[in-house]
């Protein structure tokens, strides 16, 4: 049924209602071309904080052809009709090109009778810019908007989303395939890996039927601790690169505040069931803790999401984030190698078969206490030294590893004339 509007389209109100007009000048005018190109009832539908997640994922899906698509025109001559840019304010590449852009533009998608345009509006001696969405009925445009997502989550089973907090709002970049790191990759105690590991298959398997059998909550969280360079982020991409589900990275930066918590946890759940990962999750500001501990206690902006943090200081973390059921369901704390691993890490490095298992044994014996990362450093210069002087020397470069750490943990560099202050 036809709702009666009181102002309609087909009135003017310049003379009664000036500032009225001021604004409803503009759809009036985008509802006619519109209804040129196909006829309807078109009007303008509120798609809430959506239409702000919509842009940059609309036009990723047009710029790979996924989405076809009609500019009907540009909104004001006085207003930039084209756009050159890099692809994304994030990339370091300086080529520029002409990118679409709803700016100024209606675009028209002739698949669901929706259009979309970010227009200026005049009113009141004031300026801003708003999006207006239209669509020929609100149907239309929620089977729109749930078809697009479906399709999002389909285009990202195939890349990994970074979400960046920047000052000029959540940034996103999509990367394809990383690097695969497999689950035998992972070089630590069994238990942990499979309890991971179990957990992560179980959630994503038949849309977490295991959880819908024993009537637990759709949603899981995770934190991963420990020092520097023991694997939590091999782990965490051995996670995501062997599970069929969206990953989503969220970098945390010093501009995170409350509209972006709530900008990050609106698109991933858009995207859900996906894997949220929040890095450094201790670099939480202090003033948007709250909000963030609030959000992750939401049941609707939970739902479908596995949620894995990793911080390398555990001491830093608010109690409240593993305190309370419902935030991270568990810690897993990531140590420094033991013996064995470090053996087992060793012996993986070595594709050229430069060491014996003796030394093997020796080198993961006398390198008690090095971290992951530093064992791959100490193979690279044993691996060198082996390839122009035909020398191992592993144990000199050992001991140097050791006193950097050493000097580090008590931030102690003065005595040491070679050391440049930082950590490998």
């Amino acid at each position: 049924m036809q709702k009666h509007i009181l102002f309609s389209h087909l009135e003017d109100f310049r003379i009664t209602h000036p500032n009225y007009d001021d604004f409803a000048i503009v759809s009036r005018r985008i509802i006619a071309t519109l209804n040129e190109r196909a006829t309807g009832d078109w009007q303008v539908i509120d798609i809430g904080d959506s239409i702000l997640q919509l842009e940059g994922n609309l036009l990723d899906m047009m710029e790979k052809g996924l989405l076809p698509y009609e500019v009907l025109c540009s909104i004001f001559e006085a207003k930039a009709q084209r756009k050159i840019s890099s692809k994304s304010p994030l990339s370091f590449e300086n080529k520029l090109e002409v990118v679409e852009t709803f700016e100024n533009n209606l675009i028209f998608f002739p698949q669901y009778n929706v259009a979309l345009t970010l227009a200026f509006n005049y009113s009141g001696g004031n300026t801003w810019p708003e999006y207006q969405f239209f669509s020929t009925s609100v149907d239309q445009a929620l089977s729109f908007l749930q078809e697009i997502n479906e399709k999002l989550r389909q285009l990202l089973m195939q890349s990994v989303t970074y979400l960046v907090d920047t000052e000029n709002g959540v940034q996103r970049r999509n990367y394809g395939e990383q690097a695969a790191v497999g689950r035998d990759d992972v070089l630590l105690a069994q238990s942990i890996k499979q309890d991971i590991f179990r957990s992560i298959d179980e959630f994503f398997k038949q849309d977490g039927y295991f959880f819908k059998e024993y009537g637990l909550p759709y949603k899981r969280g995770i934190l991963l601790y420990g020092s520097p360079g023991n694997g939590k982020t091999t782990l965490v991409k051995s996670i995501t690169g062997s599970t069929k589900a969206p990953v989503v990275y969220w970098q945390i930066t010093e501009f995170t505040g409350s509209h972006s918590i709530q900008e990050v946890f609106g698109i991933v759940t858009r995207l859900a069931p996906a894997i949220l990962v929040i890095e450094d999750i201790d670099s939480m500001p202090e003033y948007t803790r709250s909000v963030f501990l609030n959000t992750l206690d939401g049941a609707q902006s939970r739902e479908g999401l596995f949620i894995i943090g990793t911080t390398n200081y555990p001491q830093k973390i608010d109690p409240a984030l593993i305190n309370r059921a419902g935030r991270f369901d568990r810690a897993y704390e990531i140590p420094s190698p033991t013996a064995k691993v470090r053996q087992d890490y060793l012996r993986k490095l070595d594709i050229k078969g430069i060491l014996s298992d003796d030394q093997v044994k020796e080198m993961a014996k006398l390198s008690k206490g090095l971290s992951m990362s530093q064992l791959n450093e100490l193979y690279m210069s044993v691996a060198l030294n082996w390839h122009y002087d035909g020398n191992l020397d592993y144990e000199k470069r050992i001991e140097e590893l050791t006193k950097q750490n050493n000097r580090s943990n008590k931030n102690n560099w003065e005595n040491d004339e070679n050391s440049i202050g930082f950590n490998y």
